[in-house]
C-alpha cells in the first residue's frame, strides 16, 4: 500500500474545511514516521467541529473537555504506525489566533502532534510535553514548501 492510500483525510461536520496540498501533507506525514524508524500501515485522519470532538472525548475517554485533537492508535505490531486522528478545525483555528499563528502552521503542528503520539511521544508532565513541542518544531521545519 502506498503513503496515498495509507493516509487518509474524512471530514465530520467541517462545513467547507478541506486540505489545499492532501498530497504533500501525506508525503510529509510519511516522512516523519519513516525519521522515527517506524513503518506506515495506515492513518486516518478525521477533520471534525468542536462538538464532534467533544462528543468522542466524552464517550470514550471520559473527559468533559473541548480539545485540538484525539489520537487512537491502533497498531498491532510494534514500529508499525496504525491510527485514527481526530482534529477539530474549529478548535485549531482559535488556537492559531490565540498563539498568533497562522491556521496552516497550526493544522500541520495539530496533525504531526497526533503522528508523535503515535510513535510514543506523551504530553503529560512538563518534561514530555516540553520534548513533544521540540518534535513538533523540528517536523514542522521538514514541511516541504
Amino acid at each position: 500500500m502506498g503513503v496515498n492510500e495509507a493516509i487518509q483525510f474524512f471530514y465530520e461536520d467541517t462545513d467547507s474545511f478541506s486540505l489545499t496540498e492532501p498530497d504533500k501533507t501525506k508525503a510529509w506525514i510519511a516522512n516523519v514516521i519513516f525519521n522515527e524508524g517506524y513503518s506506515l500501515t495506515s492513518i486516518n485522519y478525521i477533520f471534525c467541529n468542536d462538538d464532534y470532538l467533544h462528543q468522542i472525548n466524552l464517550e470514550y475517554l471520559n473527559h468533559d473537555t473541548y480539545t485540538d485533537v484525539i489520537t487512537f492508535d491502533g497498531s498491532e505490531e510494534e514500529k508499525s504506525i496504525e491510527g485514527e486522528i481526530y482534529l477539530s478545525v474549529e478548535r485549531i483555528r482559535e488556537n492559531a489566533l490565540s498563539n498568533n499563528t497562522c491556521f496552516i502552521n497550526e493544522l500541520h503542528r495539530v496533525m504531526v502532534h497526533g503522528v508523535l503520539h503515535l510513535i510514543g511521544f506523551n504530553d503529560k508532565t512538563k518534561e514530555e510535553e516540553e520534548e513533544m513541542r521540540k518534535q513538533e518544531e523540528a517536523y514542522l521545519e521538514l514541511y516541504p514548501n
